[in-house]
């Protein structure tokens, strides 16, 4: 059985394959179409995963849509009087979501027009594949538990907005999701974190996470007013002050920019009255800011775990599976083993909304059809790779640009050696693209499209900032450790190998791998087993091997761009940068020396 899941008209655009119940490819559209957080349909994504799979067209049995036009239709009605522009938006998508088929069938050229009785038909036609609409919440509570290791877990999401909800809850046991319990529109944690982000100052698409960075550089001196912002209640498990909001009143709304969503403004005037003007995109960032999101990041905090900790009480469960957009709070899942009962949580790699394609097929395989279980994803490689000769001809391709700067390619085609030359450039300062394998899915590099560094140096994180990356400097660098190793640095150990927890560095570890250190004294970590990556494994042991340290500093192999997919987006990444050194596949090529005055 082939069901194919497809995330579209949205932020991060993506598409999944699952062929009797396993895995077989996922991708961002963005990757593709070179568009961060690409919204739109996936064509590309869609593309690659049915010829990943190795089908055509009309072997495809079912489509999974995470989208559900009938979930809380009544709600839906009420704010359509209320908020019309909010209603034409979404009554939109969902005529787009009507002609579905036929973009599939577009995207996969799936027959063209049929003649029949004389009329054309759509491109879709020849697609014999059932289409099912799965709930938004729905597909991200399955995007995490059909595809953890567990049994039976709670499960929760928790995002900003989705078929007018925001937060969903309950129990996955076997092939079977039973809800208990959601929250629905204008209270969204996902909201009010997206509001007091663009407050300040930042304003694009999924910029959250930079705010989560800047956090760590303040104290929460505004308690007293979050409290307001979002209220928790014995009765229930939050709810918003929403005279700081808008979006209640006139929707959260998105249009689509050279193919990317830009959000509405969803903050009122009485945030400002109460905290200070917004800050403007280009104007400093100052200690009234770092306070503000210290006091933003603490009151997320304060109803995760409020959330987390009543979900225990309800479920008696020790096992937890989280996703949504709020589960990339690397801060906050850090912490869940210290601040509720929890003793093992799964997150997926795209815990957001490129995850729902993943999460609507299998909700459809397993919830829908009754199929048992049979899989668990352990690692994230599930996007396009490339052979020895397209590797190869990546070079041939831009042989001359290459010339012009002096870079030299040559291949080293064993992996041992290979592992040990590249541990030997990063150990001497040099800043190394890292292109192996398949493509990661969801927003990490995870050691297959990563750039790599010497964690031991202070000064690297600003000398990858100057050279290639060009980011704020209160975003950190997020270290890669061999899992067994684990405990060595950090204070928590529990494995994060997609990349998803902060944890403590331990103290006396600090002054050892500064550069991913961040100013509070965390790391957002990615464990690495030999299972999961054993090439990358086998790098950071060569770098051990020199230096008695198992880390390195990993950043996604990008300068402002969605991550590589191509080799010939790694080579011209690498040849507009001041990157030192590229390995791509068995091949490595290095800048020729600059020769000074003196010699």
């Amino acid at each position: 059985m082939i069901i194919l899941g497809i995330n579209a008209y949205h932020g991060d655009a993506s598409a999944a394959i699952v062929v009797d119940g396993r895995l077989v490819a996922a991708a961002e559209e963005e990757r593709f179409n070179r568009v961060k957080h690409a919204a739109g349909f996936p064509y590309q994504a869609v593309q690659y995963c049915v010829n990943a799979a190795g089908i055509d067209p009309d072997e495809i049995d079912h489509m999974a849509i995470p989208r559900d036009p009938r979930a809380r239709l009544g709600r839906k009605v009420l704010y359509a009087f209320r908020m019309p522009r909010f209603a034409i938006d979404r009554f939109g998508a969902l005529v787009k979501f009507a002609g579905i088929a036929d973009e599939v069938g577009k995207a996969l050229g799936a027959g063209g027009p049929e003649q029949g009785r004389g009329a054309s038909r759509g491109p879709g036609s020849r697609l014999r594949a059932r289409i099912h609409r799965v709930e938004h919440h729905k597909s991200h509570l399955a995007s995490s538990f059909f595809v953890s290791p567990f049994d039976e877990s709670a499960v929760l999401s928790v995002d900003g907005l989705g078929d007018f909800a925001t937060t969903m809850w309950g129990i996955g046991q076997g092939p079977r999701i039973d809800v208990k319990g959601v929250i629905t529109f204008p209270h969204s944690l996902g909201l009010y974190y997206q509001a007091l982000t663009q407050y300040l100052g930042f304003w694009k698409y999924g910029d959250e996470y930079k705010v989560m960075g800047l956090a760590a550089y303040g104290e929460p001196e505004f308690r007293e007013e979050f409290a307001r912002i979002v209220r928790l209640e014995d009765r229930s498990d939050f709810s918003l002050g929403l005279d700081y909001f808008i979006h209640h009143r006139v929707g959260a709304n998105f249009t689509w920019r050279e193919g990317a969503p830009v959000p509405d403004r969803l903050y009122s005037g009485v945030l400002e009255r109460r905290l200070g003007n917004a800050r403007a995109g280009d104007e400093p960032i100052d200690s009234r800011h770092q306070a503000i999101a210290a006091s933003l990041q603490a009151r997320l905090e304060d109803a995760m775990f409020s959330i987390l900790n009543k979900l225990h009480r309800r479920t008696g469960l020790k096992r937890l599976c989280l996703a949504g957009g709020v589960a990339y709070n690397c801060v906050v899942n850090g912490r869940i083993f210290d601040e509720t009962p929890f003793e093992d949580v799964y997150i997926p790699p795209a815990a957001g909304d490129a995850g729902l394609a993943i999460g609507a097929a299998f909700y459809v395989y397993h919830h829908l059809l009754g199929r048992p279980r049979s899989f668990a994803m352990r690692h994230a490689y599930w996007g396009p790779e490339f052979t020895d000769a397209e590797l190869r001809g990546a070079f041939d391709k831009r042989h001359e640009a290459c010339e012009r700067q002096a870079c030299v390619a040559r291949r080293i085609e064993d992996e041992g050696a290979l592992c040990r030359w590249t541990a030997e450039q990063i150990a001497e300062g040099k800043i190394v693209g890292w292109f192996q394998g398949r493509m990661e899915w969801g927003p990490r590099a995870l050691g297959n499209r990563s750039i790599v560094v010497d964690p031991r140096r202070p000064a690297m994180k600003d000398i990858l900032n100057k050279r290639i990356k060009h980011r704020e400097p209160f975003r950190p660098f997020a270290p890669s450790v061999l899992q067994e190793r684990v405990k060595e640095y950090f204070v928590q150990s529990y494995p994060s190998p997609f990349m998803l927890m902060t944890y403590k560095v331990r103290p006396e570890k600090r002054d050892v791998i500064p550069a991913p250190t961040h100013v509070d004294g965390t790391g957002r970590l990615q464990t690495v087993s030999v299972d999961q990556n054993p090439r990358y494994y086998r790098l950071i042991q060569e770098f051990e091997k020199l230096t008695d340290v198992p880390v390195l500093l990993n950043t996604s192999f990008n300068e402002n761009e969605p991550i590589v997919c191509t080799p010939e987006e790694a080579l011209d990444c690498f040849l507009r940068t001041r990157m030192d050194v590229l390995v791509l596949g068995d091949y490595v090529m290095e800048r020729a020396p600059v020769l000074t005055a003196a010699g």
